[in-house]
């Protein structure tokens, strides 16, 4: 038996835990045990944008229900692939359950692609999973870390590196909405490093600031309310929030100052993701998504490069956030479902990293 949290799309705090019987393994099929995975806003922006981006598509549900993706561990319980032995762990994509099967494709020794014929019209980039035995991110030490920060992080690398090879479209600041979440943290690291001469403005709620600051990654943190702090220079807008009113008044205050405006991902639950409130003074915002920057960045630089360059970024990146976090880790999918629908809810802790342990 599989057991898995699902969601009911259309009231996405709406949930159930449900136990489906497992059908025998195929030819060169491979059933894992998802050993652990962590619960973030990441995991929320999954399912407002489930419909718009297909995340639904990766782990289906029944009807109107469907699973949430996660990043986490897993180790190989059955296998019908040659060249993959039970007892092996991986780290990648998985469900909010405590199961997962997969067709491996394209095994290497540092990893495979899931083939599952109903996960190919998506971003190859979530179908890759990693072989710990030979994957150089991995450190037994840091598996929290990595399931907390590792596919945020690499989303602020890629933002980074875009705006850096557009010449930051010459702006002095860049301003970063939602600054608490893992994501913006990751990018304000690797723009300090990489991109020194831009500012780094961090936006939060009233009750996050001093957390923000402490973590030591901005320039300058400002509250949502005190927008009349920013400074009047040429910026950038990189929304983590999806907050449509906050955009309005980002752009507002700034006007033609406001260089360009991207929209990564969707914090802000019920506040407006996605709808159009009318004309916006500058520039339109437009949608980044990470796996296909991801796919152009490894193409321009080569597999091995990039990989070395996230590397790099990734292990400054964890020394600096040292501290900054406390993870808890917790047991079963109750405590799963707990934690994403607080997370939904906007009551999660942004001081502490949940790690699932199903």
């Amino acid at each position: 038996m599989t057991t898995t949290v699902q969601v009911k799309r259309s009231s996405l705090n709406e949930t159930r835990i449900v136990e489906l019987a497992d059908a025998p393994l195929g030819d060169g099929e491979v059933r894992l045990k998802v050993e652990s995975f962590s619960v973030t806003a990441n995991n929320v922006t999954y399912a407002v944008a489930g419909d718009a981006f297909g995340y639904w598509n990766f782990f289906p549900g029944e009807g109107e229900w469907g699973v949430v993706p996660m990043w986490g561990h897993a180790v190989v319980t059955e296998s019908c692939h040659p060249d993959i032995a039970v007892g092996e762990r991986v780290y990648g994509y998985l469900p909010m359950a405590d199961g997962l099967d997969v067709l491996p494709t394209g095994v290497s020794a540092g990893g495979f692609t899931d083939a599952a014929a109903h996960r190919q019209p998506m971003s190859p980039i979530y179908n890759q999973y990693s072989r710990l035995a030979a994957d150089p991110e991995h450190d037994p030490a840091r598996e929290g870390e990595r399931m907390i920060f590792g596919p945020l992080f690499k989303t602020g690398f890629l933002i980074e590196s875009f705006m850096r090879r557009e010449g930051w479209f010459g702006a002095e600041a860049v301003i970063l909405t939602s600054a608490s979440s893992k994501t913006a943290m990751g990018l304000a690291s690797v723009a300090r490093h990489r991109s020194p001469g831009v500012k780094r403005i961090g936006l939060t709620s009233a009750g996050n600031v001093d957390f923000v600051r402490r973590g030591g990654f901005y320039d300058l943190v400002l509250a949502y309310d005190d927008l009349a702090g920013l400074p009047q220079v040429g910026s950038v807008l990189v929304d983590f929030a999806g907050n449509a009113a906050l955009t309005h008044a980002v752009h507002t205050a700034l006007g033609e100052r406001l260089k360009y405006s991207c929209t990564v991902g969707a914090t802000h639950v019920g506040a407006g993701f996605g709808q159009d409130r009318g004309p916006l003074p500058g520039p339109a915002p437009v949608l980044f998504f990470a796996p296909d920057h991801a796919v152009a960045a490894i193409q321009e630089l080569g597999t091995k490069a990039f990989g070395a360059a996230v590397a790099e970024s990734w292990l400054r990146f964890i020394a600096e956030a040292d501290g900054a976090l406390t993870i808890a880790e917790q047991t079963g999918l109750e405590a799963a479902r707990a934690a994403y629908l607080a997370t939904l809810a906007g009551q999660a802790d942004p001081a502490v990293g949940i790690v699932i342990r199903p």
